[in-house]
């Protein structure tokens, strides 16, 4: 019974063998000693809550935080003792906080129930009892056969059994899963591809053996048995056979296939990866604060319970004659009544905790969020792509990043491959009017006319041709001589290709003269020149980013066994024997100087005896259970050697735009760039230099192809001295992933000290998981600068999720960087706005409101606290019960939210057109030390003011009424609060720089609001209410001369400093912000703002435009040409 608790806990997972055994339409064993295995359903759950755990769960989560469960203890104490202030002074705050975070939480996980319901309850249909059954995806069990017709998602992941065509083919797209747009072949084995029809497939008796669920979505390692009379055929099974969950069905009329994993078993679910939470620099700095302010609060509430029991020292004030004490308290231990007194003060004093202060800044960036996605500036029209949120919880870490790691692939450039170059047997070509022309040569034959090619070049291109996994448009296939016309030219094939490399080789051999038709069940088809020619494909050897190449083998017209490979030139060069390696080697760091992106192609003849040898041993390999790929990477050693090199291949890849200007944007905001790639040196160093991430005059060091650690410590040693030597000019630095795992192996410090003296960094040929390591690196060295990853591919999620800012570009490559980013952006030129404009925007935001709201609590306590050296610290509360309540709920808090949702302290253009502006909110410069003091100081001198100057103007004459009516204790708490609500609204409105109608509605709507509801607050008697202090003092406080003018003149004398410090430093001392505000205050642009509306209303509004020109008044009297409307955004944030 124990265990089974420990199990369903999730402390003592049961015991998993390392396969499972699947009986293929739940045809079990006869025999009595089979126990069927236990599988998931096929339900996906993403939501984090049940109905029965949320609130318990949901309380648990919310009180972690120090100042919610602060403000509990609080409370239970109001319950527990004697306190001046009522429980619901803390409870009420508690209660409003919690409510709202909770609902907030609930709609959020109601969306993902509802998403999870939708996916679950989709209809699919199973093969069962003869018959196809129309049920529920949640109801598909292991074992089921289903059918998905075109179009469809797989429902679980399947291992395919048969399809609509012959060979029991299927094309599917993953895009969903790996970000890879382009369509991929998958195939049944050939025992089951022949069952195309229900009634076929009800009589199969076949069992698949396959490994145990895991996340890799490019390994599946099984075996299928298939009994057909008296023998049974055992096949092997690869990621070639499973459909997986969540990739959609292309160019295929449905297919066949049993669930082999579901539910939270398939290898999508698996890949769920729970982000860990990002806290950003704000947040600490916040807890940081409260720490500070938790030790005030205690120091104020001991100094009173001394100072108290140091004036009960007198008998004449320990017991007065009008407050007797009773029996009971004289007896009572003086232990227990310090406590109690100490927790008294606690509770008096505890609103200087701003318990509002992390539901009003979740508020923020929750709502604050939604500016970014609409901005017209980030919105890319020819994708019709506009900026994505996927968590608001950073916003303000984009005013402070000071590093950038970026992908080249996709993210730097479009990824939209162009053939340029090749070379050929030691010879270079160039593409000229559909021809293959050496280089030097010129060709002026017109287009029309098929040239002869010749032996080398139509081998190289049958090679092209043949070694890939390029598919055709299934409507191109199906009809006749569709490659061709009748005067010889090829008409173009709508090609598909997982890889973009591919497609533009395929494409480029098809322009001149070597055509790929496409696959007609294990044959590929060739057109040279015209004349068809048929290979029959006998093995692929997949790419695998170890042996970076790919292989097939195929048997020609001729009956020859052939292997042709392709692959980066490091993993083709060495194992080439024959051909002319040397001017090839040559030719590929021609194609890398220039930028482009280089393969090599090789191929291999094979004698039957050979072939025979090779067959055996890729079968022995291909239907092992255990070390699969171990033993497949010996195989296609042993295969892909004895090469004879064919030539190589160059590529372009052409940049994206405002690429150069971005990054040069970024150095002048401090931002050091780091290029990480998977390219080769050559074509990395090119790029790097077109892009403007490398200077022309900058001092290229390199840290490239070392094999030992001695001598890569050598060369850090010799390049740390280079750059003290010539610390006048800027130095970039090239690495290499090889020379790189070297250096973080035992030279790490060595190697950063190199990095960070460097002004860019190029790491190249970077695995997946190295860029993350560099990117942690970085992160965690002493000076914890704040990185910000940003790519396109599947291969930047580790970088992105590394980072404290992903970045996902929603690029060729699909949808995977993005679903696992923090932001996502259409092009790289979008950057520069999101960091310098809305970073900048939610930066001084955040920084603002959380300083104003330790100021406000400072204003609001310190009164209460030198009020008690007025009633002997008899912790008589200053404010009544309701305005404690309220000031933080109700009377505060508004003007600062709306501060933090539209404050624009700058121009957006003047920010993005100044970069180096940047730096002066950089290393969290408005919530250190000095800012967090001087809010401090500011908010203990305006309460002494609060407090003295009503206790001058008013504590020695009381009779200040019209009738001669005295002051009472409620009517000087209420005029110091009345002065309190005025002068810290002011002080928010003394900060705003830029108004909006909702700023002066809550600015002053929030004063209005504090002046009617004391008016009837107090004007009326509330039958609900235990007494009842507030009864017309504040109708008699407002009908006194005296009185208003005590309130201006507090008011004035609190703010008045600020107004003349702000002065002074503005004219004496202005920081650059502040020069750049006076600079944008004299651009003369309307402020016709398309603020907090549908992206579609603003994208209509924006096309009724007219554009006109702006004389701009400044310093180089500049003409902008910019629009009515505020340069094309919404929101302006």
């Amino acid at each position: 019974m124990l265990r089974w608790v420990r199990q369903q806990l999730g402390f003592d997972p049961p015991h998993q063998s390392d396969t499972r055994t699947i009986y293929i339409a739940n045809r079990f064993p006869q025999h009595g000693h089979y126990v069927p295995q236990k599988f998931a359903d096929n339900r996906i759950v993403s939501s984090k809550y049940t109905v029965w755990n949320f609130v318990p769960k949901n309380l648990f989560e919310q009180f972690r935080r120090v100042a919610n469960f602060y403000f509990l203890i609080i409370f239970l104490v109001q319950l527990m003792i004697d306190t001046p202030t009522s429980p619901i002074t803390s409870g009420l705050p508690l209660f409003f906080v919690i409510t709202v975070t909770a609902i907030k939480q609930g709609y959020e996980d109601w969306l993902r129930h509802k998403a999870d319901n939708e996916v679950n309850g989709a209809p699919v249909y199973v093969v069962r009892s003869g018959g196809l059954v129309k049920t529920r995806s949640k109801n598909i069990r292991v074992g089921d056969i289903v059918r998905v017709a075109k179009d469809e998602t797989f429902p679980v992941d399947l291992v395919l059994l048969s399809s609509d065509r012959v060979d029991g083919s299927c094309h599917v797209t993953t895009a969903s899963l790996d970000g890879e747009t382009n369509l991929k072949t998958h195939v049944a084995v050939p025992e089951t591809a022949v069952l195309q029809s229900v009634a076929n497939l009800d009589k199969l008796v076949a069992v698949i053996e396959c490994q145990q669920p895991e996340a890799d979505l490019y390994r599946f390692v099984g075996r299928i048995t298939v009994s057909q009379q008296t023998e049974e055929i055992v096949r092997p099974l690869g990621p070639e056979s499973l459909l997986l969950r969540g990739a959609r069905l292309k160019n295929t009329k449905e297919i066949f296939g049993v669930a082999v994993y579901t539910g939270m078993e398939t290898k999508m679910a698996l890949n769920y990866k729970s982000k860990s939470q990002k806290r950003s620099a704000v947040e600490k700095s916040m807890n940081s604060f409260l720490i500070i302010y938790l030790i005030i609060l205690l120091f104020e509430a001991i100094l009173s319970t001394i100072l108290k029991y140091a004036w009960q020292a007198e008998e004449k004030w320990d017991e007065p004659w009008y407050n007797e004490k009773t029996e009971h308290e004289r007896n009572s231990s003086k232990i227990l009544r310090f406590i109690s007194d100490f927790l008294a003060f606690l509770v008096l004093y505890n609103f200087i905790i701003p318990i509002s202060l992390y539901v009003t800044v979740e508020m923020q960036k929750f709502l604050g969020s939604f500016f970014i996605g609409w901005d017209l500036d980030l919105y890319h029209e020819e994708t019709n792509q506009r900026a994505q949120v996927n968590t608001s919880d950073l916003n303000e870490e984009l005013g402070q990043v000071e590093y950038v790691f970026t992908d080249k692939t996709g993210t730097l450039t479009e990824n939209e491959m162009q053939f340029r170059e090749c070379s050929i047997n030691g010879i270079k070509y160039q593409e000229v009017n559909g021809k293959l022309t050496p280089e030097g040569f010129s060709e002026d034959s017109p287009d029309g006319n098929i040239h002869s090619l010749m032996k080398e070049e139509e081998l190289f291109l049958k090679a092209v041709c043949l070694c890939h996994t390029v598919q055709i448009n299934a409507d191109q296939t199906d009809s006749a001589d569709a490659p061709w016309h009748a005067n010889g030219i090829a008409s173009p094939l709508e090609y598909y290709a997982s890889s973009p490399d591919e497609k533009a080789l395929v494409e480029a051999a098809s322009r001149v003269g070597v055509v790929f038709t496409g696959t007609t069940g294990d044959s590929m088809e060739v057109k040279s020149l015209g004349k068809p020619e048929r290979y029959k494909l006998l093995h692929v050897l997949e790419f695998d980013p170890n042996r970076r190449r790919m292989s097939v083998i195929v048997e020609s017209p001729s009956g020859e066994k052939l292997l042709f490979t392709k692959g980066a030139e490091s993993s083709i060069l060495p194992r080439s024997k024959s051909g002319e390696i040397d001017k090839t080697r040559v030719h590929v760091d021609e194609f890398a100087l220039k930028g482009l992106r280089t393969l090599c192609v090789a191929y291999r003849r094979f004698t039957p005896e050979e072939y025979q040898e090779i067959g055996k041993r890729l079968h022995e390999a291909r239907t092992a259970l255990q070390q699969r790929e171990e033993r497949l990477a010996d195989v296609f050693n042993f295969i892909e050697r004895d090469l004879e090199l064919l030539g190589a291949t160059g590529v372009e890849d052409k940049l994206q735009d405002k690429v150069q200007e971005t990054i040069e944007a970024l150095r002048l905001a401090g931002i050091k760039v780091w290029v990480l790639t998977g390219d080769k040196h050559e074509t990395a160093v090119s790029v790097s230099l077109s892009c403007g991430h490398f200077h022309r005059t900058m001092n290229i060091l390199e840290l490239v192809q070392h094999k030992s650690d001695s001598t890569c410590a050598e060369q850090l040693r010799q390049l740390a001295k280079r750059i003290k030597e010539d610390h006048v000019i800027q130095h970039g630095l090239v690495v290499d992933g090889t020379s790189l795992s070297l250096a973080l192996r035992e030279h790490e410090k060595l190697f950063m000290e190199v990095c960070k003296n460097c002004s860019a960094v190029l790491c190249c040929r970077m695995a997946p998981l190295q860029k993350a390591k560099v990117v942690r690196l970085l992160k965690t060295s002493p000076e914890k600068p704040i990185t910000l990853a940003i790519g396109d591919g599947a291969n930047d999620v580790s970088m992105i999720q590394e980072a404290h800012v992903g970045i996902g570009i929603m690029g060729k490559e699909g949808r995977q960087a993005v679903r696992n980013s923090d932001y996502a952006i259409a092009r790289f030129k979008f950057l520069s706005k999101l960091l310098f404009v809305h970073g900048h925007f939610y930066y001084i935001r955040i920084a603002t409101l959380v300083q104003y709201f330790f100021y406000k609590n400072v204003c609001f306590i310190t009164p209460q606290f030198l009020y008690q050296f007025f009633c002997l610290f008899s912790q008589q509360t200053l404010y009544d019960s309701v305005y404690l309540t309220l000031y933080n709920i109700c009377f505060t808090s508004l003007p600062v939210l709306i501060y933090s949702l539209f404050e624009q302290h700058v121009h957006p253009h003047v920010l993005q057109s100044k970069p180096v502006l940047y730096r002066d909110i950089s290393k969290n410069a408005h919530l250190g030390f000095k800012p967090f003091l001087y809010w401090t100081i500011l908010g203990f001198f305006h309460a002494f003011v609060f407090f003295y100057g009503s206790y001058l103007l008013m504590g020695e004459d009381t009779s200040l009424l019209g009738n001669g009516q005295m002051f009472g204790n409620w009517t000087f708490g209420t005029l110091v609060f009345t002065v309190m609500v005025i002068t810290v609204t002011m002080k928010m409105a003394l900060e705003t720089h830029f108004w909006t109608w909702i700023n002066h509605f809550v600015t002053w709507g929030s004063i209005v609001f504090y002046f009617i509801f004391s008016l009837f607050y107090g004007g009326i008697i509330w039958p609900f209410l235990h007494t009842q202090d507030m009864y017309f003092v504040f109708v008699q406080l407002l009908s006194s001369g005296s009185a208003w003018f005590a309130i201006i003149l507090i008011v004035v004398a609190c703010l008045f400093i600020d107004v003349v410090k702000k002065v002074l430093y503005r004219h004496l001392q202005p920081t650059s912000t502040e020069k750049a505000q006076m600079y944008s205050n004299r651009v003369a642009l309307s402020d016709e703002f398309i603020a907090l509306q549908p992206l579609s209303r603003a994208r209509n509004q924006l096309s009724k435009i007219r554009w006109k020109k702006i004389r701009v008044q400044s310093a180089q009297h500049v003409t902008l040409l910019k629009a009515g409307t505020e340069g094309r955004t919404i929101g302006n944030c």
